[in-house]
């Protein structure tokens, strides 16, 4: 049996992420190891994250870094998740301020775990951003919880 061994065509440069590097990214990269924050960007082996992070730019993952689904897009770790930091808020709200964002991402692994699928954590997030760095905008990208239909409604 013969094996084709043609050579792929090369990609176009627009789809090249370049490596992550810069004094932003390794900043960043330090605050986030510092603090013990995990960041979609990380998790989720983002191909921007050099990017983003050099415009010190990062969407902060709350409740761990163990998603209670098994997404076949998704490059977040499944498995049993850890229990839940109580003291994460605290330390996304610490990260906010000394980046000095006028604007703050966040979202979570999934926690299908936990009966308000997160919800408690996203309010104690808002709440400690709020208290740290008054005015500073947020957006939560909240995952579509089986368990947490009700919580949110509050």
């Amino acid at each position: 049996m013969l094996v084709s061994i043609a050579t792929q065509p090369e990609r176009p440069k627009w789809l090249r992420a370049p490596a992550p590097s810069g004094g932003n990214y390794r900043d960043l990269k330090a605050l986030v190891d510092r603090l013990r924050l995990h960041t979609v960007c990380e998790s989720a082996a983002c191909p921007n994250v050099g990017e983003c992070w050099n415009q010190r730019a990062a969407t902060f993952m709350m409740l761990g870094n163990v998603c209670t689904r098994r997404c076949g897009f998704c490059a977040v770790q499944k498995g049993v998740p850890l229990p839940v930091d109580y003291d994460e808020p605290n330390r996304v709200a610490e990260a906010v301020a000394a980046l000095g964002l006028d604007f703050a991402v966040i979202t979570s692994v999934n926690r299908d775990d936990r009966d308000d699928g997160g919800a408690e954590l996203f309010a104690m997030v808002i709440r400690a951003i709020r208290r740290r760095v008054p005015g500073c905008g947020w957006k939560c990208w909240c995952p579509i919880s089986k368990a947490a239909t009700r919580p949110w409604k509050r």
